[in-house]
């Protein structure tokens, strides 16, 4: 066989360089898997991810809100942060108020229902942190010392009066802001129609439409912005009032329920007794009266013994 012929052989020998397995067989570069597979950077999960980059965009809308309003919302945010700090605050010792109220009351009705005042007088001086301690320790004081009801009653309100000022403190600035959050988004559109009106005025007749409703479109952001902080304080005011309410009524049911107790330890011992002592006291009267309804005549002895009072009075004469 010449050369000739053994080149044309390898050449048409099916084994050769285009048998599967060479360059273009499946694995090649040419073949799935290669950089044209399914998770290359034209494939889905690569950097075209949809809503991938998008989340900034959300990200800035309350932003480009915000910066869009002029100048009138940053005073609104300063407002609404000093009225939401106290609602919490408010919303943090109200909430504590009640709770330790509701505990001491449990500790003090039943040894208040038994009338034992001296364990309830040590039970309200290891306690100085309810105001229901305060108020029914001030009804204690009295109760050894005073009889009337009126004088305990009097001491126990004097003591409502120093609690209620510290329930309601600050609550009612929270009312305060939110109208002024919404006053103040008002004034800004205002201000913002009138910058927008004036700038019309002197464009371009063709750009005033357009230049007129991005203006009025940028000065609304005020009063939205006005209203969404207002809101939410006038609920938290209404909250925090009806909280205070419900705190002031539970000190007052305490303070009628101890001063009931009170009244009736103090009291005489029986009713009867003493409308008996008082019957026997108008029978004595009663007697005193007619004894001093006897005649004026006077008896034997009183006559004897003026004879012998003469008779002296002679003997010394003579």
């Amino acid at each position: 066989m010449s050369e000739h012929d053994t080149m044309k052989s390898d050449l048409d020998n099916p084994n050769d360089l285009d048998a599967p397995g060479d360059l273009d067989a499946p694995g090649s570069l040419d073949t799935p898997g290669s950089l044209d597979t399914p998770g290359s950077l034209d494939t889905p999960g690569g950097l075209d991810i949809p809503g991938g980059l998008d989340i900034l965009g959300y990200l800035n809308a309350p932003l480009e809100f915000f910066q869009t309003g002029g100048a009138f919302m940053y005073p609104i945010l300063i407002i609404f942060s000093l009225g939401l700090a106290i609602s919490i605050e408010r919303y943090i010792k109200l909430t504590y108020e009640r709770a330790i109220n509701r505990n001491m009351w449990n500790k003090l009705q039943p040894v208040l229902a038994d009338a034992d005042f001296y364990a309830a007088r040590e039970i309200v001086a290891n306690d100085d942190r309810s105001t229901i301690a305060k108020l029914i320790g001030m009804a204690l004081e009295r109760q050894g010392v005073v009889r009337r009801r009126e004088d305990i009653e009097i001491a126990m309100e004097e003591s409502m009066m120093e609690i209620i000022p510290q329930l309601e403190k600050r609550t009612p600035y929270i009312g305060l802001f939110s109208n002024i959050c919404t006053l103040l988004g008002l004034l800004g559109t205002i201000m913002g129609l009138i910058a927008a009106f004036t700038a019309v005025a002197n464009a371009n007749p063709a750009e005033k439409a357009d230049l007129l409703s991005a203006s009025i479109s940028v000065a609304m952001n005020t009063t939205a912005f006005g209203l969404m902080a207002g809101i939410p304080l006038l609920i938290f005011h209404a909250f925090l009032t009806s909280r205070t309410g419900e705190i002031v009524d539970g000190l007052e049911m305490a303070s009628v329920k101890t001063l009931n107790v009170i009244s009736s330890a103090t009291r005489r011992p029986s009713d009867d007794s003493f409308t008996d002592i008082t019957i026997t006291n108008l029978a004595a009267e009663e007697v005193v009266k007619s004894m001093s309804k006897v005649t004026d005549e006077p008896s034997a002895a009183d006559i004897s013994d003026e004879g012998s009072a003469d008779v002296d009075e002679a003997e010394k004469s003579d």
